[in-house]
């Protein structure tokens, strides 16, 4: 098989994984090496960096054979699919290739299970000595850490790469033993804990010593899939906040069930993954990072799952009406966070707006406030919105028509097939 027939399989092989951003680390150029990290073609997939720029990473997996029969991965050992592996040195040039050519910026690389973790995980690390040492790539690289890889090995991998992540893939244990037999919840929580200890210790070390070797300097990711098995959104939101606050996960990534596979534990190939469904986590896993909320506020017992209609925070606000109407003079910078169509910049300008001049509706708009929303839950001078007219009933109703308006052609449509809450 020539190398373009092994970039062809393995890059969409490689197209299910949706952890690939890159983010949180700089590196400058340096004389004798090629890339750093702040600066339509098989395998490039785009990306965005800390900073917002929409980037190129070559997306693609080492190897689709794998020993382990998950039943919801195209690249199962049972699964009759074309298999193709990599050399370390095949992608090695591959990846420098296209960095030469400008197709790229950086390299994603996960891996099906060759052989073992070990072995899987040795063959990862050859190829990105290569690239590092033989060939000075000093782009960004992103890499899977395999659950049940050895400590030592992982520990040389987060040397290699600026980012690494452990995939969870499916939100509860007893999901893990029924769809994915070969993994367990202690395999895959032993390295998070592994490369969260080891960033610590990097990050101490470079204090000390200006040239110590960095350690996933852009820290550690994961990914769930959403909607293979009957997890709740409660149930994957507070998973997501656990992993947050003990494994100091940069990022937690949310991928809709893409039925692949024919098979009675999981939805029928004819279902629809629930994009829908993933936009609305994605949503409320913003909340969680950058608006002061807790899982617990979002979602309780009574309602395990968001409503579809709308997003995380109006529906949260409408739960909790006794906390309304603001008033955009005095609340604070955390109380104005927790207003639907107010973002943490537009908080921000209207705190240090307000220290000048007295802020009218019309000025909120310039600030950056959605007032399509906002504008049910704040007053000005004690005072709503001039012909503005709601009750607690409609108030639903007008939300969710706003909710309409705002999503892209696709999903409104897929919101539509909800109908009207009331």
């Amino acid at each position: 098989m020539d190398l373009l027939d092994k970039l062809t399989i393995l890059s969409d092989a490689a197209k299910y994984d949706a952890a690939c951003t890159s983010s949180g680390v700089k590196r400058r150029f340096q004389p004798g090496k090629i890339g750093n990290t702040s600066s339509s073609i098989a395998g490039c997939c785009h990306s965005f960096s800390a900073d917002g720029r929409c980037i190129t990473l070559l997306k693609v997996l080492l190897s689709n054979c794998c020993a382990y029969n998950c039943q919801y991965c195209v690249n199962r050992c049972t699964n009759d699919t074309p298999r193709a592996t990599f050399t370390p040195k095949e992608l090695a040039d591959l990846t420098i290739g296209f960095y030469r050519r400008n197709y790229i910026e950086g390299l994603f690389l996960s891996s099906g299970v060759l052989r073992n973790p070990d072995y899987t995980t040795e063959q990862m690390i050859r190829a990105l000595r290569i690239l590092r040492y033989d060939y000075g790539f000093n782009g960004y690289i992103h890499a899977k850490a395999i659950p049940g890889t050895s400590p030592e090995l992982v520990c040389q991998l987060g040397l290699l790469a600026d980012r690494l992540s452990v995939n969870i893939e499916l939100p509860s244990e007893q999901g893990l033993k029924l769809l994915a037999p070969d993994k367990s919840k202690r395999a895959i929580l032993r390295p998070m804990s592994l490369i969260r200890d080891q960033a610590a210790q990097s990050k101490a070390e470079l204090v000390k010593y200006k040239h110590a070797p960095s350690f996933a300097p852009a820290g550690q990711s994961t990914q769930l899939i959403v909607g293979a098995t009957n997890d709740s959104d409660r149930h994957i939101l507070h998973l997501t906040q656990s992993l947050y606050d003990t494994y100091r996960l940069k990022r937690v990534f949310y991928s809709a069930y893409v039925p692949v596979v024919e098979n009675t534990l999981l939805p029928s190939p004819d279902t629809k993954p629930p994009l829908l469904r993933e936009h609305r986590l994605y949503q409320a896993d913003w909340l969680l990072r950058f608006y002061g909320f807790r899982a617990e506020e979002l979602l309780d017992a009574q309602h395990p799952d968001f409503n579809p209609m709308l997003d995380p925070k109006c529906y949260w606000a409408l739960h909790h009406l006794e906390q309304f109407p603001v008033e955009i003079m005095h609340a604070d910078y955390e109380t104005l966070l927790r207003v639907p169509g107010i973002g943490p910049v537009s908080a921000r300008r209207i705190v240090s707006a307000r220290r000048s001049t007295h802020l009218r509706f019309e000025d909120l708009k310039k600030l950056g406030v959605v007032l399509k929303r906002a504008q049910f839950f704040l007053t000005c001078s004690g005072r709503l919105r001039d012909g503005l007219r709601y009750s607690v009933t409609t108030l639903h109703r007008q939300l969710e028509s706003i909710e309409r308006g705002q999503l892209p052609a696709d999903e409104a449509q897929q919101l539509s097939l909800f109908g009207s809450a009331g």
